[in-house]
């Protein structure tokens, strides 16, 4: 039976869709059979991250509402053979959703792939609550700024009270994943440090992933950062795939241009 991995965040444009496509193709390039959910109902865009968005037929909608059946839906990667995409529906409506229909498309899925990855919408609405009811792993993506963590904070918290696990006196697993962040604007005191982070979260760390121009240039790409040989933030990204299967990797040392950096590997325990 495979697991449920939902990458949330709470607010919207802090890298959770970015986040959940590199993982999703770092993770099927380990040997794991991935499909990622875009859950995003009428703002899908994580076919595009992934390069998929010309071979969309149906979605996830048209699979819960038997229009088409899972196979028909499920879309293989291009480069990543092992890794599948079902889209979000662009034209339907977040309340299209139901706990019944989401829990039978769950369960279909996990008898089929080891890891399912749900990218949740971002605030807290309905979508929000299917995105997480059943999740196993939680990842909960923040960028170093007050706002930002404020809301993964409440988002936490909606975990921890209305996922099928919590009503089973259970608790889904969660790890924070901080993004775009910039050492030279933490040691000027203009942006939150890791530690300042998970001091308000207090919740373990499972990854850090500097600000890079890079991974915007290969999301308009439709080409998953992840992919990229020599790139310090797709190392990030295939360092987080390996810790969620379980590896003890170092933390790297996130360096800034001109020659000055802040090493981030003994912060971290």
């Amino acid at each position: 039976m495979g697991i449920v991995i939902t990458v949330t965040s709470g607010k919207g444009g802090v890298g959770k869709s970015t986040t959940t496509a590199n993982l999703a193709v770092g993770l099927a390039n380990l040997g794991k059979k991935v499909v990622a959910i875009d859950f995003d109902i009428g703002l899908r865009n994580l076919d595009m991250i992934l390069g998929l968005e010309n071979r969309i037929v149906y979605d996830v909608v048209d699979v819960m509402e038997g229009r088409c059946n899972l196979a028909q839906a499920l879309i293989n990667d291009k480069k990543s053979k092992s890794l599948y995409f079902l889209p979000a529906s662009q034209t339907k409506d977040k309340d299209v959703l139901n706990k019944e229909k989401v829990k039978k498309l769950i369960d279909a899925l996990k008898e089929s792939f080891d890891i399912i990855m749900i990218d949740s919408p971002a605030g807290i609405e309905s979508g929000f609550e299917h995105s997480i009811f059943l999740a196993d792993r939680a990842l909960i993506v923040s960028t170093p700024d007050v706002s930002s963590v404020r809301d993964a904070d409440r988002v936490i918290g909606i975990i921890d009270a209305k996922s099928e696990k919590a009503k089973n006196g259970e608790e889904v697993e969660k790890h924070v994943i901080i993004n775009r962040i910039r050492p030279d604007m933490v040691d000027a005191g203009n942006m939150l440090s890791v530690d300042d982070v998970l001091g308000i979260l207090a919740l373990p760390l499972i990854g850090v992933i500097p600000d890079d121009e890079d991974i915007i240039t290969s999301t308009n790409l439709g080409s998953p950062i992840v992919n990229k040989e020599k790139s310090l933030s797709a190392e990030s990204y295939r360092r987080i795939a390996r810790r969620i299967l379980g590896e003890e990797v170092e933390f790297l040392d996130i360096r800034v241009k001109k020659g000055l950096f802040a090493s981030l590997k003994g912060m971290f325990k």
